[in-house]
């Protein structure tokens, strides 16, 4: 008799399986506005270090920070603070108040969007966690993203902290890691909202998923060879394509010693590097549509194959028009932002492949 009334009845398992896939679309839904957030936030970014802004706050306020100079005595201590760093002494001396408030306020803008989005992320983590909305399993995973957003606060800070001492602006492999973090964090939560998403189809073969997980893997180490083209300004350099200094392969690539040198400090290499990177994740998003579709017609996967693969050959023209017009600032940041959006699709391309998450074992079991 106990036994029977443990036994959960259909009516019952139902009644579960509708409670957690409401609750995944809940959280789904959650996840897609934190990546809005993520997105506007790489874009301001991108446009603070574009604008030469991020070094206009010299100080981190992780809380005091909220609230803008509001006198104008408050603005003078602020300009005062920026005309100690290098940046002022040797590029910006003599900058009025109102070019120094055009400067300071797109970082001001993007660290108020990293603090919306921490509270965005915590708070209705926390809640969902309170009500039990969140299945077994999910909760490392997101407690872990919450984590390395924490970490990417302390990685802008430490990004910003290497151009007030000595430097007239950030060094460029901190911001190639701050920049790098933040396409993975991206990328991470994609991942999570798309394995919650239902699947019509069933997981594609082990060697698909493998391929589409190592696209993912090249687009964001080609997110990090750009960011270093960011970091020495390489992109306002060798504005030709195909040629580049006149030649397919330039010479000169390793001037400087040691040799690895060049690949993060040699503005020649560091774009050079950059090129090939792009031409490497065209060939083998075109190579991944090609095999997905022969071996997969017809399917969900061999159509998102697809779409990344334009996706892909959208944002290299996008970059070799950036760079014929010599980086304008628009372009430049519908390039880094478009960069975004290709390493968002290839995550849920990845995870799409693999299928959602599993349901908790007694709901699969019995539906």
């Amino acid at each position: 008799m106990q036994q029977a009334l443990s036994t959960p009845t259909a009516d019952n398992v139902l009644g579960e399986r509708q409670r957690l896939l409401a609750n995944r679309t809940l959280v789904r839904g959650w996840l897609y506005f934190v990546l809005l957030m993520l997105f506007a936030l790489v874009l301001v970014g991108g446009a603070t270090r574009l604008t030469d802004s991020g070094l206009s706050i010299t100080e981190w306020k992780p809380i005091h920070g909220v609230i803008p100079p509001l006198t104008e005595a408050q603005w003078e201590e602020e300009l005062e603070l920026y005309r100690q760093i290098p940046q002022y002494q040797q590029i910006n001396k003599g900058m009025s108040l109102a070019e120094f408030k055009y400067i300071f306020w797109w970082e001001w803008a993007h660290r108020l969007l990293a603090r919306g989005v921490g509270f965005v992320f915590a708070i209705p983590l926390l809640a969902f966690w309170a009500t039990r909305r969140i299945e077994p399993g999910l909760t490392p995973k997101l407690v872990g993203l919450l984590a390395l957003g924490g970490l990417q606060g302390v990685v802008g800070w430490w990004m910003v902290a290497s151009g007030l001492v000595e430097r007239t602006d950030v060094s460029q492999y901190r911001l190639a890691t701050h920049l790098t973090l933040a396409f993975a964090i991206f990328a991470a939560i994609m991942v999570v909202a798309r394995g919650l998403a239902p699947h019509s189809a069933p997981a594609a073969d082990r060697n698909t998923q493998r391929f589409a997980g190592w696209l993912v893997i090249v687009a964001l180490f080609q997110s990090f060879l750009g960011a270093l083209v960011a970091g020495t300004n390489a992109g306002l350099t060798y504005n030709t394509w195909p040629l580049m200094d006149g030649a397919i392969v330039p010479s000169d690539l390793f001037v400087m010693s040691p040799a690895w040198v060049n690949f993060f400090e040699n503005v020649k290499t560091v774009q050079f590097t950059h090129r090939l990177g792009a031409y490497v994740v065209f060939v083998l998003a075109l190579w991944h549509m090609i095999a997905v579709r022969r071996c997969l017609p017809g399917t969900t996967h061999a159509r998102r194959a697809l779409v990344l693969f334009h996706l892909v050959l959208l944002q290299a023209v996008i970059g070799i028009v950036t760079l014929l017009m010599h980086m304008p600032l628009h372009w430049a940041l519908l390039h880094q932002g478009f960069a975004l959006i290709v390493l968002g699709f290839a995550a849920a391309h990845w995870r799409g492949t693999k299928g959602a998450y599993p349901l908790p074992t007694e709901i699969k079991v019995a539906g």
